[in-house]
């Protein structure tokens, strides 16, 4: 047998070389490659004793060639092939050990240039990749270093030969399309080009998707950042669960976007529980005010460490996941008593911050760049009723119209002291959304605020929360009925304000 070698990714190399050298298999190697093996005191031939041609243009061409590319692609079950290849002294090449040049690690580095990201697109290596996967019946094409013990198993045993084949065939197509994914997407000059390429590698097998009959895995995107939960570190407890997964990523994304000091409570991925104070035992205490009965079983979001003060109270109830930048060492060694409870360090910074939304439909894939709140500017907002609100109020419809971005449409918050005190969201009925708010703030509704994520079609939303004894609103405004809406906050006595921007989370 004969083998190319060519490789970025060096990990394991030389045991493995060694291995095959061993079973008496020829290495032929490039550059690099070849100077690692030899260094390890690995016999490697060069690649140029093949082509007779040496490397040229910086190592631009050295392994497209008919004497490398005959060797992989030829049929060992047709004489034709055979007597062409002997005819041409062309010999055959068995296996194929390729992986790219960094591209996606280079063009994440900040400072890169064109010329540097172009001279990281490997040419050779993904042809070498899929002329060899293309033959895969006849040769053994390997992409990923953690598949050379499988490998060398395999050759030991050729029962096992033709299934890894396929498999290993299988996914040297998906690097290489996940290489090509990369490097277009780093050239697109749009945001929506006419092809979209996404590029995304298993990370877990799940024990069931939303529903236990319903089988599920996780991939995270292969240009994924430290700050997103596709990089999460999960510190202790039992696997994550596709339901997890979604409410850990709600928890992530809500305290992110509060500066001060925050905690939330998520289940199905809305906010039952959300508060901001500089005392994180007091900001869980006012998150989980909020819905205590929907807090059991939840997800905890934590936008600073979690110390030890603040984990003697987490593991008083029953959390399913926290989320957090950090972990002390005194809240791990407390949490760690609740075995199964999942701990998730993922950093806060906005670097994590989702670039675009997709979602799925049937059939095609919408996308959109993902909504923010990085233009909501108060500064900007009109007061529309006769009452201003008071400074008081300001700040607390604030940290509503912030919380309500994250609750499903139609959205409606109650906040006051910096703390989600009601909460209605998925309405079909915006009106309906407002009465489950109020339900859920009792008569701590009495001299707070509401945020609603879009406009009232009607005054019928403002006077039901004025029955309950809401102070001021804050809403994006726009519906043709908003002089009736305004003119219902004036006869009530309600501060009213408009934003001018809406926040539907379908």
């Amino acid at each position: 047998m004969r083998a190319i070698i060519s490789v970025s990714d060096k990990t394991g190399l030389e045991s493995f070389a060694r291995d095959l050298s061993a079973r008496g298999i020829t290495i032929f190697s490039t550059g690099g490659t070849q100077r690692s093996l030899e260094q390890a005191g690995v016999a490697a031939r060069p690649i140029s004793e093949l082509t007779g041609f040496p490397e040229i243009l910086d190592g631009r061409v050295k392994t497209l060639h008919p004497a490398v590319h005959g060797g992989i692609l030829f049929r060992r079950d047709r004489p034709e092939h055979r007597q062409q290849l002997a005819e041409l002294n062309i010999g055959a090449i068995d296996l194929v050990v390729v992986n790219l040049y960094p591209f996606r690690e280079t063009v994440a580095r900040p400072e890169v240039t064109l010329d540097e990201a172009l001279e990281q697109i490997d040419i050779g290596g993904p042809t070498l990749l899929r002329a060899a996967a293309k033959n895969f019946p006849h040769v053994l094409v390997v992409v990923d270093p953690a598949d050379y013990g499988r490998v060398l198993t395999a050759l030991d045993n050729p029962a096992a030969l033709p299934t890894l084949r396929r498999e290993l065939a299988a996914k040297a197509f998906a690097h290489t399309a996940a290489y090509d994914s990369a490097i277009a997407a780093y050239l697109h000059t749009t945001p929506f080009p006419a092809t979209l390429t996404l590029a995304f590698t298993k990370a877990q097998e799940l024990r069931y998707g939303e529903n236990p009959h319903q089988a599920a895995t996780f991939y995270r995107e292969a240009s994924a950042a430290p700050g997103t939960l596709a990089m999460a570190e999960q510190l202790q407890g039992k696997e994550l669960s596709f339901n997890n997964l979604l409410d850990a990523d709600a928890a992530l994304q809500i305290v992110r976007a509060f500066e001060a000091p925050t905690v939330a409570i998520i289940k199905h991925t809305n906010p039952c529980g959300l508060a901001s104070h500089p005392d994180l035992v007091q900001a869980h205490a006012a998150a989980r005010a909020g819905d205590p009965v929907s807090a059991f079983g939840g997800i905890v979001g934590v936008n600073r460490p979690v110390d030890g003060a603040l984990a003697g109270v987490l593991q008083r109830y029953f959390y399913e996941v926290i989320v957090a930048p950090a972990f002390s060492e005194e809240a791990r060694a407390i949490l760690a008593a609740k075995t199964n409870l999942r701990l998730l360090a993922v950093p806060m910074d906005a670097a994590g911050a989702t670039a675009y939304d997709y979602r799925r439909v049937s059939g095609g894939l919408l996308v959109q760049v993902a909504d923010t709140l990085a233009n909501d500017d108060p500064a900007q907002w009109q007061v529309v009723t006769e009452r201003t609100p008071t400074p008081e109020q300001w700040h607390a419809l604030q940290f509503a119209w912030r919380a309500c971005a994250f609750v499903k449409s139609n959205a409606i918050v109650l906040a006051r002291d910096q703390a989600l005190i009601g909460m209605g969201a998925g309405q079909p009925s915006r009106v309906d959304a407002v009465l489950i708010a109020v339900r859920k703030a009792g008569a701590r509704a009495h001299g707070s605020v509401l945020a609603s994520d879009a406009f009232f079609p009607k005054p019928d939303g403002v006077e039901a929360a004025a029955a309950a004894g809401v102070a001021a609103i804050v809403q994006p405004g726009g519906s043709q009925a908003d002089g009736e809406v305004i003119a219902a906050a004036n006869r009530l006595g309600l501060a009213m304000v408009f934003t001018g921007r809406r926040h539907f989370r379908h």
